[in-house]
């Protein structure tokens, strides 16, 4: 209600205001142009689409990464040891797992899509790669660690 009349006051007020008695001569307002560094009429830099050739390798290389780290992780459960970073019960229960991995792909890709979408191309490059190297290095650590023996009492 209280917005109505608000509303309706400020349409009034508007007719009211653009109503200038014709006798009064208006002066043009002087139009000042300031200089700037940058020349305002110029495009932004030329960009690319964000599906490109490089984006889509990228996104693979990351997805196959994510891949990579879900079955050393697996592959270390097996043998006994436990993950660091999840706890095992999540890692045990396979289903769940896939999902996490799958989940952490997608959010790597919406990073590189907002990265894209505000300008940032390098940025946008850079969280696939980062993405993968992480991903990667975590799987070879998997499958680095030895094997956890339980010990046997003689």
């Amino acid at each position: 209600m209280i917005l109505l009349v608000a509303l309706a006051m400020l349409m009034g007020v508007g007719k009211v205001c653009a109503r200038a008695p014709a006798t009064e001569a208006q002066a043009p307002a002087p139009s000042v142009v300031f200089p700037t560094g940058k020349n305002l009429t110029k495009e932004r830099m030329p960009g690319h689409r964000f599906w490109d050739k490089k984006n889509d390798w990228f996104f693979a290389g990351v997805g196959a990464a994510r891949t990579f780290d879900y079955f050393s992780t697996l592959n270390l459960r097996r043998r006994g040891d436990r993950e660091v970073l999840l706890t095992n019960e999540i890692v045990d229960n396979h289903a769940a797992f896939a999902a996490i991995e799958a989940a952490g792909t997608g959010v790597s890709i919406g990073a590189s899509y907002l990265f894209h979408h505000y300008g940032h191309h390098k940025l946008e490059r850079w969280t696939s790669m980062v993405h993968f190297g992480l991903a990667t290095s975590g799987a070879v650590r998997n499958y680095c660690l030895k094997t956890a023996h339980p010990k046997t009492t003689p």
